[in-house]
């Protein structure tokens, strides 16, 4: 089973059960080369988060670790390969439904060797649904889509159902960082941590990770972005 085949039917203890959804957005660019359809059949198994393994996340990994992070939306995958290379005692989870940013992931794991990055090819949401309760020591959310019509805002990631979620999997302490480039999303985003009994917002502290391509887009096009932290209470 792939992280792919996770079903929102499956949930852990004390975790609220997600209706099926429909995720929207492109699930795959235009063009997925024969070697990316390879990596997706017979590289992403070997480093999927399968359903099973998510009750019991920190067997998913050869190696012992000593915390569990989680990126939703990893894009290309730079920054959690990068976090990863950097934190080889850490287990990282992936989450990303775009199959060409899952491919390149895969080409960066193989290229620097990593074995602590498990991947979930799919809805994050079925993911936290399915993780134990106080597994995660960080979770990351960087430039999600900000489905910026008015019409859509009920489609983004961050609304006061996913942070109970986030906050029923983190640990006491755990950090939450959320990035984004849209003004009316971050504000939105802001609004709901600040109102929720399980968070409290920390002060901004010096960036510790290289810039993303998508940051690079971002920045060049003016938009600036917006950088939220908040703990685990």
């Amino acid at each position: 089973m792939t992280g792919a085949d996770l079903q929102p039917g499956h949930v852990s203890p004390g975790a609220q059960p997600y209706p099926p959804s429909r995720l929207h957005g492109r699930k795959r660019g235009r063009h997925l080369r024969a070697g990316g359809q390879n990596a997706l059949e017979n590289e992403l198994p070997e480093y999927a988060a399968p359903l099973a393994g998510a009750a019991a996340p920190f067997g998913l990994f050869s190696a012992a670790i000593r915390e569990l992070w989680l990126e939703i939306g990893f894009g290309d995958g730079a920054h959690l390969a990068w976090r990863a290379a950097a934190h080889p005692d850490i287990g990282f989870i992936g989450c990303e439904v775009f199959a060409n940013g899952v491919v390149r992931l895969l080409r960066s794991i193989k290229e620097q060797g990593l074995q602590n990055i498990r991947i979930h090819n799919g809805d994050a949401r079925i993911l936290l649904s399915a993780l134990p309760d106080a597994c995660l020591s960080r979770v990351f959310v960087l430039f999600p889509d900000p489905w910026p019509k008015l019409r859509h805002h009920k489609r983004r990631l961050m609304q006061a159902e996913t942070a109970s979620a986030l906050a029923r999997v983190m640990r006491t302490g755990a950090e939450l960082r959320f990035v984004s480039d849209h003004a009316g999303y971050f504000a939105d985003c802001l609004a709901t941590f600040q109102a929720h009994p399980g968070f409290v917002l920390l002060p901004q502290t010096p960036r510790d990770w290289p810039v993303t391509r998508y940051e690079r887009k971002a920045l060049s096009a003016g938009r600036a972005p917006h950088y939220l932290r908040a703990a685990r209470l």
